[in-house]
Order: C-alpha cells, then structure tokens, then sequence
C-alpha cells in the first residue's frame, strides 16, 4: 500500500556518507533511524530511481541545490535526496552534484525504506532491479504533509519549483 497524505512515515533505515566527522558520525557511511530523523522537523525529501542516470542528475538534484535558499525560506529545516543506492555512491553523486551540505543524500541500498512507502519501482527488465518512484514529499515531524508521485517517464510534479508552491 502507498504512502499517503496525512500517514506517518514508516520506521526504516537509510545511510548517508559522512564527509566531515562530528560527534555522532564517523567519516563514511552512518546509518540513521528514519524515525529520529524526522522527529520534530520538516523535511523536503524528493526521490528518484538512481545515482548519476540522466534526468536525476542534469535536472532534480540541480533544481533542488539552487532553490534552497527558497526552500529554507519556507521553513524547511532539510533537504532530503533518497535513491536505491548505497551511501558510497550517494556520497560520490553528492560530490558531483556539489550538493554542498544543501542537499543530504540518502541512501536505502536494499529499498527496503522505499518498499515500506510502497513507492518502489521495478527495474529488473531493465537490469537496473528495483529502484524508487520518482516522487517528492513534505513531512513535518513525520506525517506527509504534501506528496507528489511523478507517473512512469514524467518530471512534472516532483520538481522544487512545484513543491516550493506547494508547501
């Protein structure tokens, strides 16, 4: 069953790659409870089917680095980037993408996260296995607030400029 508005987001695990060590995160990849995560904040997150392929890499990341300062303007506390690839490859794609601390990279390498919002995406036919919908969500203190789900090929509705209005 899909995730909808007004639904908590479910309990899962997703990994980002730690540049800089902190308290609490070592350099590498850290695994986070989505749950903490979300606990009293508000979240912009946008999904996609992969690291580096073409229509997530020359338009929905960059729409989201450069309509950040947008997008904190509207309250946003964080910018979530989510994808069925592993916290080495989100963190290389962050690097590319020069995501810059705007955009955290998230990545759920086994789509487990992605199968409990039911938004996942068959690939298999296309050697690519199972991926994410292309899609976005705001979640304040996790319960969706707003979500969009792009239809199969589309870049319509999950773009900021689409969520910045909408939220």
């Amino acid at each position: 069953m899909t995730i909808k508005v007004g639904d908590h987001v479910p309990e899962g695990t997703l990994t980002e790659f730690i540049e800089t060590e902190t308290a609490g995160c070592t350099l590498g990849p850290n695994a986070f409870q989505v749950a903490d995560l979300v606990k009293g904040k508000k979240i912009l997150m946008f999904a996609l089917p992969g690291a580096f392929t073409p229509t997530c890499s020359a338009k929905h990341v960059p729409g989201y680095v450069e309509h950040f300062d947008a997008i904190k303007a509207k309250g946003v506390d964080e910018v979530w980037c989510v994808a069925v690839n592993d916290a080495f490859v989100m963190g290389a794609w962050g690097r590319d993408q020069k995501v810059g601390g705007k955009v955290r990279m998230m990545g759920d390498g086994s789509a487990l996260w992605t199968k409990a919002l039911g938004l996942e995406l068959d690939l298999t036919a296309r050697g690519m296995g199972v991926r994410s919908q292309r899609y976005a969500a705001y979640i304040v203190d996790g319960v969706v607030k707003v979500l969009h789900v792009e239809g199969p090929g589309a870049f319509e509705v999950s773009d900021a400029a689409s969520m910045i209005k909408a939220i």
